[in-house]
C-alpha cells in the first residue's frame, strides 16, 4: 500500500489490557461512524492465531497473516483500529495513535473480573507500570502523532472520546 492521501484518518487505540480501549473504540465508532476493527476479534474470523499459548492461556496471532487481511481495510481511512500492541504495524496506517493509559489498582481490579490468571494480571501491571505499550508506541510512530491518555474513571472516559474527536476534527481541516 502506497500514501495514498485518505479523506479521513486512521486511528491506532493501544494500551495495556484492561485499560479500557475497547470502550473508547465502541463510544468513537459510534459517534465517528468510523469502522472499529478490532484485532483480535479479526484474527479469529481470518484464521490468523497460531498455536494456544498455555502460559498466558490464548492464542497468539500471527502478525503476518493479520497484516495481509487488514492491509486493504486500511486504504481509504476512517479506521478505529483497537489492539493491545503497536509495533507489528506499518506505521504508514495511522495519522494518530492514542496510548491508553490506567492507574494500577484499577486495572488490577478490572484484569481481576475478567478472570486473568496471577501470572496474566502480574505480567499486564508490570507492563503498565513500566510503561512498555507506550514505549512501543514512541518507538514505532513519529513522536507527533503519538499521544498518551489517562483512563482511570467515567469522567476521564467521556473526556477522552471527545479528545480523540476534537483531533479527528483538526485533521480533517487540515488534510482536506
Amino acid at each position: 500500500m502506497q500514501n495514498v492521501p485518505r479523506s479521513l484518518p486512521n486511528i491506532l487505540i493501544t494500551g495495556t489490557p484492561g485499560v479500557g480501549k475497547s470502550t473508547i473504540c465502541k463510544m468513537l465508532s459510534e459517534r465517528t461512524k468510523f469502522s472499529w476493527r478490532e484485532v483480535s476479534k479479526l484474527a479469529e474470523e481470518y484464521n490468523c492465531l497460531d498455536e494456544f499459548d498455555p502460559v498466558y492461556q490464548c492464542p497468539i496471532l500471527n502478525d503476518d497473516k493479520i497484516l495481509d487481511v487488514m492491509e486493504g481495510m486500511m486504504t481509504k481511512g476512517g479506521n478505529i483500529v483497537d489492539y493491545h500492541g503497536s509495533e507489528f504495524f506499518p506505521e504508514r496506517w495511522f495519522d494518530g495513535v492514542f496510548v491508553i493509559r490506567t492507574n494500577n489498582t484499577v486495572l488490577f481490579d478490572r484484569l481481576t473480573e475478567r478472570g486473568y490468571s496471577e501470572k496474566k494480571l502480574e505480567d499486564n501491571i508490570q507492563c503498565e507500570i513500566f510503561e512498555v505499550l507506550l514505549e512501543e508506541a514512541q518507538n514505532s510512530y513519529k513522536p507527533e502523532i503519538v499521544m498518551e491518555l489517562q483512563n482511570d474513571t467515567q469522567e476521564q472516559l467521556i473526556a477522552n472520546v471527545d479528545t480523540i474527536i476534537a483531533w479527528i476534527e483538526k485533521w480533517k481541516e487540515e488534510n482536506l
